[in-house]
């Protein structure tokens, strides 16, 4: 898997990472996992797992993974031991977060047909544990694109930090508070 200009390798990538996606931050059970408290599982617990449900994957393709995963969607500790997803659980972790001061302005990007009700109650976390948002307008797009035309909204984060809404900045930069209500909304295009 080291070769991502190889078009088989480019997509087996792609699809492993969506499958660690989901087995790491919503259905650890699906392979038989049981993520600890704060979200992590054994290296060795996660590669026999995945081989014994006919998903075989060797460490230095889990490292490829881990690294060349343009959204940095998983970490290892600091030992190299333990592996789990940065942000964007259903199933319920304590990633350790502390609160930390945003910048002035965040950004979320969206789709059109999500807008009348972003207007009327706000960003909420629907099945997260917490509303993601990104530093900058480039990433919300990307993020919006996912499901066609995206819209980008702004966040007066420092307005929000100032009325005692709390923030904190996950292991790979994505931007996580419980919830935006619309006085904090804006749009970018």
């Amino acid at each position: 898997m080291s070769d991502t200009n190889d078009p088989s390798r480019a997509k087996r990538l792609v699809k492993t990472s969506k499958f660690l996606s989901l087995v790491l931050r919503h259905d650890p059970a699906r392979i038989g996992l049981t993520l600890d408290p704060a979200g992590w599982v054994d290296v060795s617990t996660l590669l026999t797992a995945l081989a014994a449900h006919g998903r075989p994957l060797t460490r230095p393709e889990l490292d490829h993974v881990v690294a060349e995963n343009d959204k940095r969607r998983f970490a290892y500790d600091a030992t190299g031991a333990r592996i789990r997803a940065s942000q964007g659980h259903t199933v319920q972790v304590d990633l350790g977060y502390t609160d930390s001061e945003p910048p002035v302005l965040l950004f979320h990007g969206t789709h059109p047909s999500a807008l009348d009700a972003i207007w009327r109650e706000g960003l909420r976390p629907m099945q997260r544990h917490a509303v993601h948002l990104s530093a900058d307008a480039e990433t919300a797009t990307r993020v919006g694109a996912r499901r066609g035309r995206p819209v980008v909204l702004t966040v007066d984060a420092a307005r929000m930090a100032a009325d005692g809404h709390r923030f904190r900045l996950s292991a790979n930069g994505v931007w996580l508070t419980d919830s935006v209500p619309p006085q904090y909304l804006g749009t970018v295009r």
